[in-house]
């Protein structure tokens, strides 16, 4: 889907993928948009990523529904339904899950450059047949590291305890 004419995204289109124990779902990918990407993501309770920082992307993630404690360089908050978190490229920054689940879309945006951010998504994920969050599974680190490397996501430490 190229965006270069106004549309609505319905709550259900786009690319679903169980990634890292999460449904993720590619609502519009940097290719055809040119300047953002949007990710919709189903997280389970306590789901924290690992401390990563993106070389070119600010991230803006708009809470949907649940609570998330963000770690954000030296700064920590909550964000909760409705309200939204600013995470800086090149700031280290990670989260937690707090209640039952989350619902949140992250937009990204980079300068002077296409984002890609759904493209990493698409590269560490895999198809999802439901829109249904997968059963959890052991998380490979290293494999983690080299896709995210290969999308300019740098991995600083493990997710928080």
């Amino acid at each position: 889907m190229t965006l270069d004419t106004p549309q609505v995204i319905t709550r259900d289109a786009g690319e679903h993928f169980h990634f890292l124990n999460q449904l993720a779902v590619n609502k519009v990918a940097g290719d055809d948009s040119g300047t953002m990407t949007v990710v919709e993501f189903y997280s389970p309770a306590g789901f924290a990523p690992p401390l990563h920082s993106h070389r070119y992307e600010d991230e803006l993630v708009v809470m949907l529904e649940g609570e998330i404690d963000f770690v954000v360089g030296d700064e920590r908050t909550t964000a909760r339904t409705g309200e939204l978190a600013y995470l800086p490229h090149g700031v280290p920054h990670t989260f937690v899950v707090r209640s039952d689940h989350a619902r949140y879309l992250s937009v990204t945006t980079a300068r002077s450059r296409v984002p890609e951010f759904d493209a990493f998504v698409a590269d560490m994920g895999t198809p999802a047949p439901t829109a249904e969050l997968p059963e959890e599974a052991p998380v490979d680190g290293a494999l983690v590291a080299d896709v995210a490397r290969n999308h300019d996501i740098d991995i600083l430490g493990p997710p928080p305890a």
